[in-house]
């Protein structure tokens, strides 16, 4: 026991008088340095086409790809010139408001270029003549613009121009009453656009970029919206929200076109990645949601654009083949194996095409830059003009005047001829 005690014992514990050593207090440990600013992060290397981009480099570039989106009230853009068409010469706007007298010349149509607008620094994408204000014509670009063009004034024609998007803007559509426009990009955005007072008034928000849009040709509150992922909607402008969606594992979507009777539409859609040719043309049941078509068109070829004859139960289909193929409208929606339009050349551009007021004339836009006219009971081609050096991307015919028609290029030229 006693050596237990011994081994276990301490000094203080056997003497208590000797006075005890006091222990310096330890320093609390030295904090780390922190600089006054943070460190910067490493700066990306600079986008090549093609190479990889790790997630860490994806989200320090994200902010830069993804700005925010503006407010919709924002500030308006500034007039540039009068929408009105006061300052028109007397002759077109004679000729405007007098639209029955102009249609006995139907099919006239020269290769005098009437008027040159530029003002677009990239290619223009799509144009289209107001339905209600046929002196004015709206273009969208890849530069990020949309312009509106009073045509025929003595002043200014560019009356305004609209920088809402915060990328290229791939379509434009004017609404069927009042002086609006609905515009879609590569911002993953639609956008309602009060021209008259130059103010963004509607953002429509979306997960892809959206390529195309369509107004509902019965109801001006609706309108579709085809993007990247191959994903349909149909929005009401009133409320904001989507109020159906077309589910399909379709491929980028290229164009959408309702039929003349407004029940069904056909989309379009770039199925290369999938090689599933059968779903680049379907057609839809707009109130069910469900497609009504089965390999409509079967050839490996994408179709930058559909359109419905404005009377016949037919649509034609812009083929990256070199050629316009024609449909039938009404189950099963068979390819007229017969009959296409096929001397103008795609090459792989967006090139669109367009009927005429009665349904007779055919005209597209080409890759070698010109304008192609043609009969379209009989395909034959009726006439050529050069409008431009480089690729032609769309034509519209005038919504009054039927020996008028508006071109725009992939060099940002739009024109128009009459």
């Amino acid at each position: 026991m006693d050596l237990l005690c011994n081994a276990y014992s301490t000094p203080s514990d056997d003497d208590d008088d000797e006075p005890r050593p006091v222990a310096e207090p330890t320093p609390p440990p030295l904090k780390r340095f922190k600089p006054q600013n943070p460190p910067l992060l490493p700066k990306p290397y600079p986008l090549i086409a093609g190479r990889y981009i790790s997630k860490r480099e994806r989200s320090l570039l994200s902010p830069a790809l993804s700005p925010p989106l503006p407010n919709p009230a924002a500030s308006a853009s500034p007039v540039m010139g009068s929408i009105s068409d006061s300052d028109l010469p007397r002759d077109i706007l004679s000729s405007l408001r007098h639209q029955a007298k102009g249609r006995s010349q139907l099919g006239r149509i020269s290769e005098r270029l009437s008027v040159d607008l530029k003002s677009h620094k990239k290619s223009v994408n799509t144009i289209q003549w107001s339905p209600t204000h046929a002196h004015l014509l709206a273009s969208a670009g890849m530069d990020h613009a949309i312009c509106i063009w009073n045509v025929w004034s003595r002043d200014q024609k560019k009356a305004r121009e609209f920088s809402y998007h915060n990328a290229a803007v791939k379509d434009v559509k004017w609404l069927q009453q009042g002086l609006s426009v609905l515009s879609c990009g590569y911002d993953c955005s639609s956008r309602l656009i009060d021209v008259e007072k130059g103010l963004q008034t509607q953002i429509f928000t979306e997960d892809q970029v959206v390529g195309v849009i369509k107004l509902h040709p019965d109801n001006s509150n609706l309108f579709l919206s085809g993007g990247s992922k191959g994903r349909l909607r149909l929005w009401d402008i009133r409320t904001g929200k989507v109020v159906h969606e077309y589910i399909r594992g379709l491929g980028p979507i290229l164009d959408i076109e309702f039929t003349v009777n407004a029940k069904q539409f056909i989309s379009s859609s770039d199925v290369s990645g999938s090689n599933m040719s059968e779903n680049s043309i379907v057609v839809w049941d707009v109130s069910r949601q469900v497609p009504l078509s089965n390999q409509v068109y079967v050839e490996a070829y994408t179709c930058p654009c559909v359109r419905c004859h404005p009377s016949d139960p037919f649509f034609i289909a812009q083929s990256n083949g070199n050629y316009i193929a024609i449909f039938s409208s009404c189950p099963p929606f068979k390819l007229d194996k017969y009959k296409r339009y096929e001397n103008h050349g795609v090459s792989g551009f967006p090139i669109k095409c367009n009927f005429s007021l009665d349904g007779e004339k055919l005209a597209s836009g080409s890759s070698d830059g010109c304008i192609y006219l043609y009969d379209y009971r009989s395909s034959e081609l009726v006439q050529k003009i050069k409008a431009y050096e480089q690729a032609c991307i769309d034509v519209a015919f005038h919504p009054l005047l039927p020996n008028v028609i508006a071109a725009c290029s992939w060099d940002g030229a739009v024109s128009v001829f009459e």
